[in-house]
């Protein structure tokens, strides 16, 4: 857009050092007149679907990317004539407008665009685009330099490597704090890479397109005796094919990208031990009855979790050791003198793990407030990223599908989740006889790095005694 008035909107970043966020759906076309604050689309990070509102008035004149578009923070998504102009005919369809490498023009320290939303640094690399742009000969040049500095280069390439000099930049390469980093990372020099961004910038493309081809170069030997080979050439084309009538292969993006990362970082890093405990909770039972007829929680939601809920956060506050993290770079154990207590959530977009702030503090009353909030937020799908954040411990009801216990994964960054069967009538023994009482099985998981067996079953055990007599929540507290 060359017009003065054209405004562009970017796509900021919502979800606390999140890198991308995919496009849902429009509320708005070319045409449509739009005042300061009205919500333009909706859009999903990793962690949560959020609104953007535009910051300006004016008339739409251009939608950059179509719904179900997968963009990066900082790419412009929507142009709006503030001037109140109209909007072109030809610029009414949705279409990339933006070139592949505008992204890499982004400042490197992102500002907060919506209220509530802070700028956190993050961890998360951002996936290769779809689209590179084409400079094949540049790059085989570039990759034969680096192939000779990693030793492993073939000498038909060494003519070509002076082609390398005259491409990069002179002095020192052009790049982003990230993009330097990413090569540091994966052991490129980028003297020998040639750019491909505006001015002579080296993108994140270029770095790994550099990686690609040496790997490729170094491949190759391998690769001619595998050619020479008959039979190994249909294997590559076996798992392409598929039942297409009778099979659906869903994109994995979004929450669900997201959760099945961070379940198997979880898994994975922390050790995991589970124990399990079978519990009477006839007695809270029947004061959740009594509670809901009590006119402190008139129009709130009292069920079983809530006490379950309580339960747990005075078994924390009886073993404060149990609510910590453990800090790897700093090889520390991070002891917190907070609950955020998460609450798993299944959602149609994914699970989902919201959490109540400062639940340790709140009274009976105000944590089934923030029970119904958290639930009511998560099934509309309204969760904020920033719910979603510091979580300390969790607890994961599979009781509601009819589960009897579960051995779950913890959170990433917490130290432990208490899973809650479903609570049958069983046969029990009460006073010496059989009688039927509603039972349930508890299980909890935590990070035995921090939290010894000992610790580990203390809790537990706090929270089934609660549960069992539910008048410990007085004598405990």
């Amino acid at each position: 857009m060359t017009n003065a008035s054209v405004r562009e909107f970017k796509m900021p970043d919502v979800g606390e050092g999140l890198t991308e966020a995919e496009i849902l759906k429009w509320y708005v076309q070319p045409g449509d007149t739009v005042t300061d604050g009205q919500v333009v689309c909706e859009v999903e990070t990793a962690k949560a679907a959020v609104e953007l509102p535009i910051p300006y008035d004016g008339v739409v004149r251009a939608l950059h990317f179509p719904e179900g578009t997968t963009v990066d923070v900082g790419t412009s998504i929507i142009a709006v004539d503030v001037a109140g102009g109209a909007a072109p005919a030809e610029e009414a369809p949705a279409a990339p407008a933006v070139p592949a490498a505008e992204p890499e023009e982004k400042p490197a320290a992102r500002q907060p665009v919506l209220v509530g939303y802070g700028v956190a640094t993050s961890s998360t690399r951002r996936r290769p685009r779809k689209q590179a742009p084409d400079d094949t000969a540049g790059r085989q040049a570039a990759v034969a330099v680096q192939a000779e500095l990693n030793g492993h280069g073939a000498t038909a390439a060494a003519p070509a490597a002076p082609a390398a000099p005259a491409a990069a930049p002179q002095g020192r390469p052009l790049a982003k704090p990230p993009v330097r980093k990413l090569a540091k990372d994966l052991g490129v020099d980028l003297a020998t890479v040639t750019p491909t961004g505006p001015d002579g910038v080296i993108t994140r493309e270029d770095v790994h397109a550099a990686v690609t081809t040496a790997q490729a170069q170094a491949q190759a030997p391998a690769q001619e005796q595998a050619a020479a080979v008959p039979a190994a050439v249909p294997a590559p084309s076996a798992p392409v094919s598929y039942d297409t009538a009778r099979e659906t292969r869903v994109p994995v993006k979004g929450v669900r990208k997201a959760t099945a990362a961070a379940m198997v970082g979880s898994a994975f890093t922390a050790p995991h031990v589970t124990e399990f405990v079978t519990v009477d909770v006839t007695r809270t039972m029947k004061l959740v009855e009594e509670l809901k007829q009590d006119k402190e929680f008139a129009g709130l939601r009292v069920n079983p979790l809530l006490l379950i809920a309580k339960a747990l956060l005075v078994a924390i506050r009886r073993n404060p050791d149990v609510n910590a993290s453990w800090d790897e770079a700093a090889q520390e154990i991070v002891v917190k003198h907070y609950v955020n207590l998460g609450i798993a959530a299944a959602t149609p977009r994914g699970l989902i793990v919201p959490n109540i702030k400062d639940a340790h503090a709140k009274t009976l009353p105000q944590l089934a407030e923030s029970l119904g909030e958290l639930v009511s937020t998560a099934r509309e799908g309204r969760t904020s990223p920033s719910a979603m954040q510091a979580g300390t411990v969790t607890i994961t009801n599979v009781g509601v599908f009819g589960v009897d216990t579960g051995t779950p994964i913890l959170n990433p960054g917490e130290s432990a989740i208490l899973a809650v069967g479903a609570i049958k009538l069983q046969p029990w023994v009460h006073k010496g006889k059989v009688k039927p009482r509603q039972v349930t099985t508890l299980a909890l998981s935590f990070d035995h790095r921090l939290v010894d067996g000992e610790l580990g079953s203390k809790v537990l055990a706090d929270v089934a005694a609660i549960l069992e007599n539910p008048k410990r929540l007085i004598t405990w507290a």
